[in-house]
């Protein structure tokens, strides 16, 4: 086509010189120093284009000659700047191939290469990038001297250049991830704390930030950083719900006393308050501390529909509950004959409830739940040893000294 293309200018081209230079008439006469000389004017166009193209040959052949230099010099620094890049390259390659003493060379050699080259020096994101390389590469090496050194470059000349912004977040959370590494959390979290806001909540810097913060022993912010990890889908769902469960009940067990744990429980998110592990293990804190009015509290919302809990959520609300009946209301009767009738079957249940019962000195019903509750084997071991004594207990205020000797003798058997 394109061949067809110049045949039809070519035609046009014929076409129109044939128009008007076929028929034109007219003179041109040049006058130099009383001589004068006379030429057609189409054969003054042909020269005319003729010297035209001679001066401009002219011209780029002067212009070539005198431009010798710069082109060899640029010819230079393109083959020195290929040089580096294979260099970087090269490094890139060494380090995933975990080669890593050939990649800190390969990275050297780059920078020596562009610091050689003043047109290659104002690169700032190339300089980064093999600073980078050199890092993590001495970081492999267990060089962390030379890996702080070049880190340290790297953010350094990121800050100068607007075009090194990414290489300057690469930068910094990969530093964050080293001092991981060497478990250094402050430093860790100084580095995450420093990255602009969109960055920050990337999923990369989340999850570094959640091991920052655990291994810093904060739970709380561990707990919140987490929950942004599980808004941004950074986890699947059961391992999101387990992980928040975890982090819930490490804020819990920093508390010493009492009041601690109400301004921890305070803390918790609203979605946390209302999973039923970790009340449950809220609970048991508070009855160790002596708040049991508290625990109660807050595992009655749990107890108002145990119907729509599983059976292992059951199990641990109960355990809690048994720990916590000392001072146990009246209002909490007809809930527990309920639970008593829809899972006595269920040896927490049973037990919880017969404990329950036996602080409020019903001893036939307590008995027998606590029978039952006592034999089953996938009871824990401590919850069926309180069982046992709770029976001794009651034994001995009906008088049955057998009975009760019996009981301990289970019981001991247990410890």
């Amino acid at each position: 086509m394109r061949a067809v293309i110049w045949f039809v200018l070519l035609f046009v081209v014929a076409v129109v010189a044939a128009t008007t230079l076929g028929g034109n008439d007219g003179l041109v006469s040049i006058y130099w120093a009383g001589q004068r000389l006379d030429l057609s004017l189409n054969f003054f166009l042909i020269l005319l284009a003729a010297l035209c193209f001679v001066l401009v040959t002219v011209f780029n052949a002067i212009n070539a000659l005198i431009g010798l230099p710069r082109r060899a010099r640029e010819w230079r620094v393109s083959r020195r700047d290929r040089t580096a890049q294979a260099s970087l390259r090269e490094a890139l390659a060494q380090y995933f191939g975990g080669r890593y003493s050939r990649a800190q060379k390969a990275a050297q050699r780059a920078l020596t290469i562009q610091a050689d080259t003043p047109e290659l020096a104002q690169d700032n994101e190339f300089t980064v990038l093999g600073h980078l390389l050199a890092a993590g590469s001495a970081h492999r090496l267990q060089d962390r001297a030379g890996r702080d050194r070049s880190i340290e470059r790297a953010l350094e000349l990121a800050r100068r250049s607007p075009s090194a912004r990414a290489a300057e977040e690469g930068a910094r959370l990969l530093a964050a991830e080293w001092a991981l590494d060497d478990r250094d959390a402050d430093r860790a979290l100084e580095l995450l704390g420093a990255l602009p806001t969109g960055v920050a909540r990337r999923t990369h810097a989340l999850r570094l930030r959640l091991q920052a913060t655990r291994l810093g022993r904060q739970p709380q912010e561990a707990l919140k950083t987490a929950r942004l990890l599980a808004k941004h889908q950074g986890f699947s769902r059961e391992a999101a719900q387990g992980l928040l469960r975890s982090l819930a009940f490490e804020s819990l067990d920093t508390a010493r006393d009492a009041e601690q744990l109400r301004r921890v429980w305070a803390q918790l998110d609203g979605l946390d308050r209302r999973d039923a592990f970790v009340a449950a293990r809220a609970a048991s804190l508070a009855a160790g501390f002596g708040a049991t009015d508290e625990a109660r509290g807050w595992l009655r919302p749990f107890w108002d529909r145990l119907a729509e809990l599983g059976a292992d959520e059951r199990a641990v609300l109960a355990l809690a509950l048994a720990e916590s009946v000392q001072g146990l209301g009246v209002e909490w009767l007809p809930k527990l004959e309920a639970a008593a009738q829809a899972y006595g079957r269920e040896p927490a249940m049973g037990y919880a409830v017969g404990i329950a019962l036996a602080d409020r000195q019903l001893w036939g019903k307590a008995r027998r739940l606590l029978e039952d509750a006592a034999a089953d084997a996938t009871l824990q071991p401590a919850a069926r040893r309180k069982a046992w004594l709770t029976l001794a207990r009651i034994a001995g205020e009906e008088g049955d000294a057998e009975r009760a000797a019996r009981a301990y003798e289970s019981a001991a058997t247990l410890a």
